[in-house]
Parts: structure tokens; C-alpha cells; sequence
């Protein structure tokens, strides 16, 4: 693929190293590092000019370092001529700072957002954002892929009951993706409504929809703190379900949230590889991963070649 430059931010290097060979590149050179009085310092190790740069970094980890080394990053290649500039980012950060839910609460994706057009970049790959409106944040083109045809394929190979299951959100607020999903299994959904009395904690759950004598599979968006899903469990259990299972496309697991899912009643809790997951599958069993790298890769091929994404919101790339 001529003209085209693929670097790596330092959040995920395993996902980026999966993309560029499965577009048959190699990563291009950039050094990231740190001053002494912790500024971060970027260089590009090869020349961009007049070329189509993709810079993979994810929002985990040491969110605002990242943040801070991506938005350095795009303004190096823009500075530097090239022709565009395209962020891929698999997990938005602030992505749940989008709104007013409070007098005086910031809307951090809205800046996040004006923050990435300020430092030069011309697009915006990412992958199920907490709300799809924060696509309307920015002036540029967002690319907003979703997970859910490769959590299909999954459902499909992994769960010999999926015919028979039933598919359940643990909010109100992820009750589209969930019909979205019970639609193309041709099965039913139920839902957990939950109320809040502050952030990270769940105060009481109700659950809509009869779960009796079936497999459950949750599915969401992301788990931070795991408190929801670990209390939706516990509710689909006493609902009688016969076994539940999980499936998340950002399993970002910070805090108590390992010690959580091992107590929990999962068959499994499955994540997507937006997050680097390594270090959480040694010390949670429960865990597995789905591999999305292939639909990134494509995602950047489409785009690079001048064609259509849409192929990517309904099927797997081979």
C-alpha cells in the first residue's frame, strides 16, 4: 500500500503490531518518551511528507499521558506535511463525560474532541463509543465502527445454546445495542434498570423480561468497576437463568473489578483487545478476548483506498 504510515502510540503496541501485519506494513519509526520533568517528548523517526498517517492509540492506561502523547503525535505528522492525518482510537477516552447530568459537570468528550481537530487530525477512527452522539462532538469525519458482528461470530462458536438464550442489558441505556444483537440471533432481551445514587455505584436493580430456565448473555459497552454487571449477575441468577455470561467490547477493569468477576456467577466475561488484556487474563480465569484487530485493519484499508466502511457494521473482514 503506498503512501501510507502507520504509527504507534505507546497505549496499545500488541494491537497496532496486529494491524499493521495484517495490512502487510510495517510500524513506522517514532520514539515516545518522557523528560525528566515528565513533558512528553514525540519523534517521528521517518519522513511523512505528501503521506496518509494512521496513528493507533487507545484510551487506557495512563489515559492522559496518552491523550497527551496522541494529540503531540497528530500535530508532528501535520507540521511535518503530510497529506492527512487519521487518529485510531479503538477506546474513546471521557467517552462517559458526554452531557450534563449535574449543575456544573464538565462535557470532557466535547473537548477531547475539539482538542484532537486542534491538533491537526482530519478524522477520527474509533470503535463503539459510550454514545453515538459524540460523533456530533466533531467538525471532522468520525468513523464509529462496532464490535457487534465479531460478538455475534462469537455467540455463535462458543455458546452451544445461543438458539435458546436470552439477551439482557444491564441499563436502560444500552437497550438498542442489545435489540440490536437479540434481532440477528432471533432471540428475546431482557432488561435491568438501575439507579444510581453516585458515580461507580449501583444503588438498587429491576429486572424487565422473564430469564427463567435460559442462558443470559449481558452485553454493554464497556466495564469499568464491574459493579453493575456483577450485581446484574447475582439478579439474573436468582431469576432463575441457567448460566450468564458477559460481553463487553471495552473491559477497561480498574479498581475492584477483577476481585469482582472471580466472585461473580460468569460463565465467562469476554472483552474485545481495545484494552490491553494480558495482565487481567492471568489473574481472572473468566476472562477471554475477541480478536478486533482485522476490523480496524480493514477499516484503515477502506479508507486509505477511497472506499466504503459500511461493509464493517454488519460483517466480519475474513
Amino acid at each position: 500500500m503506498p503512501n501510507i504510515v502507520l504509527f504507534s502510540g505507546s497505549s496499545h503496541h500488541d494491537l497496532s503490531q496486529k494491524v499493521a501485519d495484517r495490512l502487510g506494513l510495517e510500524l513506522g519509526k517514532v520514539i515516545t518518551k518522557k523528560f525528566s520533568n515528565q513533558e512528553t517528548c514525540v519523534e517521528i523517526g521517518e519522513s511523512v511528507r505528501g503521506e496518509d498517517v494512521y496513528i493507533i492509540q487507545s484510551g487506557c492506561g495512563e489515559i492522559n499521558d496518552n491523550l497527551m502523547e496522541l494529540l503531540i503525535m497528530i500535530n508532528a505528522c501535520k507540521i511535518a506535511s503530510s497529506s492527512r492525518v487519521t487518529a485510531v482510537i479503538p477506546c474513546f477516552p471521557y467517552a462517559r463525560q458526554d452531557k450534563k447530568d449535574k449543575s456544573r459537570a464538565p462535557i470532557s468528550a466535547k473537548l477531547v474532541a475539539n482538542m484532537l481537530s486542534v491538533a491537526g487530525a482530519d478524522h477520527i477512527i474509533t470503535m463503539d463509543l459510550h454514545a453515538s452522539q459524540i460523533q456530533g462532538f466533531f467538525d471532522i469525519a468520525v468513523d464509529n465502527l462496532y464490535a457487534e458482528p465479531a460478538v455475534l461470530q462469537w455467540v455463535k462458536e462458543n455458546i452451544p445454546e445461543w438458539k435458546d438464550c436470552i439477551i439482557v442489558s444491564p441499563d436502560a441505556g444500552g437497550a438498542k445495542r442489545v435489540t440490536s444483537i437479540a434481532d440477528r440471533l432471533n432471540v428475546d432481551f431482557a432488561l435491568i434498570h438501575k439507579e444510581r445514587k453516585k458515580a461507580n455505584e449501583v444503588d438498587r436493580m429491576v429486572l424487565v423480561g422473564d430469564v427463567k430456565d435460559r442462558v443470559a448473555i449481558m452485553v454493554d459497552d464497556m466495564a469499568d468497576t464491574c459493579g453493575t454487571i456483577c450485581h446484574a449477575a447475582d439478579k439474573l441468577i436468582d431469576a432463575g437463568a441457567t448460566k450468564v455470561y458477559a460481553i463487553l467490547t471495552h473491559g477497561i477493569f480498574s479498581g475492584p473489578a477483577i476481585s469482582r468477576i472471580n466472585n461473580a456467577p460468569f460463565e465467562a466475561v469476554v472483552v474485545t483487545n481495545t484494552i490491553p488484556q494480558e495482565e487481567k487474563m492471568k489473574a481472572c480465569p473468566k476472562i477471554q478476548v475477541i480478536d478486533i484487530s482485522m476490523i480496524l485493519a480493514e477499516a484503515i484499508r477502506r479508507t486509505h483506498n477511497g472506499e466504503s466502511v459500511s461493509y464493517l457494521f454488519s460483517h466480519v473482514p475474513l
